[in-house]
């Protein structure tokens, strides 16, 4: 159970802020110079040096990403350029990838920051570049959206790399691509000229991620507890009908795999700040089985996102950090574990805190919607743990301060049942190092309480 300071704010994080953008400038430059991209995208450190690692390519539009953050943090158009020039020169392939469902992570974490910056004004006006941005993340939402599998009573979801069968809890973190090309006007084009709607796609997947899952304490099976995740769900694609839950990176299928959840707590709260946004009248012709109006949408990823956040609260150490599975086998070999502070070098079971840094700003943005909607006590409790999480990942051990490690966020985990994450000499379990969805999740979580702090312009995926 997260241990928060109720009177804590946004603006107490700055010297933390001021320090994080220290080390991600040394840290990005560090990267471009060393790190071979021909070789593939970087993925994790081994010995504090970024390697591949062949699974599908999901991770390049975070290394170019984080370049393009710190300009958003900083104003130091070294950094832009390099994002810029980086994503033009490499990232073509991820919008035209139909393999894949990771289409938010590479191409809004790159051509979508670009556009974002552009329309609030920090990049200087270009109407040629603006529009190549805008047709990149047009033709990504439809992409993505057409890895498309139906299932029953309307519903229906983007598949896994695993292939039609699978839905991943990940991939709610891909609807805001969908949300985009929306919002820039395009419609995925079908057969027979069939316009299909991207955000009435997007509203088919979260609900069908929603029911399948997330699990809200109903007895959906022996192990439904409020707010576990499971990573992965098998369909039977050829009526449309659930199997049963399952997992690639996790313990096990009724055990929650603590990224997955991660997804779900970062990608809900996004898309109901978008979705506020919208005409009451647009849900008239999207989803009116399910969401007949505006607020039942709402209501409804409301009812997702902060049963994740209880979850995530209720299994974390203290300081906010969590384990990379809630059932991994040795964590009762530690004891008393989730009432003192996180220990990342413990002989028995690996903390991750590349799920730590995506759910803090998940927690963050939900306490503000539900503040913003008169629900203040519920409101403060997330983003108080959003910030005490925040303070946590900001400092010692998991800041990396070594000039020699290229990696930002230390103690994160990427497959732990394949074996991938290096295990130092002398230790049990993987430690010390970093990932690109860490460091890039982190550098946002960082830009998003700046600008909180600052009273900016409030940061978001979507365009005003």
């Amino acid at each position: 159970m997260i241990t928060t300071q109720p009177e804590r704010n946004a603006a107490d994080l700055g010297p933390k802020i001021d320090r994080l953008w220290e080390l991600s400038a040394q840290k990005i430059n560090h990267m471009n110079t060393h790190y071979d991209v021909s070789k593939g995208s970087p993925v994790f450190t081994v010995k504090g040096a970024y390697t591949t690692r062949g699974w599908t390519e999901w991770t390049q539009g975070f290394q170019f990403g984080c370049a393009i953050l710190q300009f958003d943090a900083t104003g130091d158009k070294t950094f832009l350029d390099l994002g810029r020039d980086r994503t033009v020169a490499h990232m073509a392939p991820h919008i035209s990838h139909v393999g894949v469902h990771d289409h938010g992570f590479n191409n809004v974490s790159t051509y979508g920051n670009l556009l974002r910056l552009m329309n609030e004004g920090r990049i200087d006006e270009n109407p040629q570049e603006k529009r190549f941005y805008e047709l990149a993340l047009k033709l990504t939402g439809a992409v993505q959206a057409a890895r498309w599998t139906d299932v029953v009573d309307g519903l229906g979801y983007i598949y896994s790399f695993n292939g039609p069968h699978s839905l991943f809890s990940d991939t709610i973190r891909t609807v805001r691509a969908l949300t985009l090309s929306h919002q820039l006007g395009h419609v995925l084009m079908g057969e027979q000229d069939a316009k299909i709607n991207l955000l009435k796609r997007g509203l088919q997947h979260a609900e069908t991620t929603a029911r399948y899952n997330v699990f809200f304490g109903n007895g959906r099976d022996s192990y439904d507890i409020r707010g576990r995740v499971a990573h992965e769900t098998i369909f039977n694609v050829s009526n449309g009908t659930y199997r049963c839950p399952n997992t690639q990176q996790g313990y096990s299928p009724y055990t929650t795999w603590t990224r997955g959840l991660a997804w779900i707590l970062s990608g809900y709260p996004e898309l109901i700040e978008y979705l506020e946004t919208l005409d009451e009248a647009l849900f008239e012709e999207l989803l009116p089985q399910i969401y007949p109006d505006k607020q039942r949408v709402l209501n409804r990823f409301v009812e997702v996102s902060e049963a994740v956040a209880e979850f995530y609260i209720d299994h974390c150490t203290p300081d906010g950090i969590v384990f990379w599975d809630t059932g991994a086998p040795g964590l009762g070999k530690l004891g008393d574990y989730m009432n003192r502070r996180s220990d990342p070098f413990n002989d028995f079971e690996p903390v991750d805190s590349s799920s730590a840094a995506i759910c803090a700003q998940g927690l963050l943005r939900l306490g503000r919607y539900l503040t913003s909607c008169g629900a203040k006590d519920r409101g403060q409790r997330y983003l108080q743990s959003g910030l005490s999480l925040a303070a946590t990942l900001l400092d010692e051990p998991y800041l990396s301060f070594d000039p020699n490690h290229q990696g930002l966020l230390l103690h994160s985990v990427y497959h732990r049942p394949n074996g991938w994450d290096h295990v130092p000499e002398g230790s049990r379990v993987p430690c010390g190092e970093s990932c690109m969805w860490g460091d890039y999740h982190l550098m946002e979580l960082g830009v998003y309480i700046q600008r909180l702090a600052e009273s900016t312009t409030y940061h978001k995926y979507y365009l005003d």
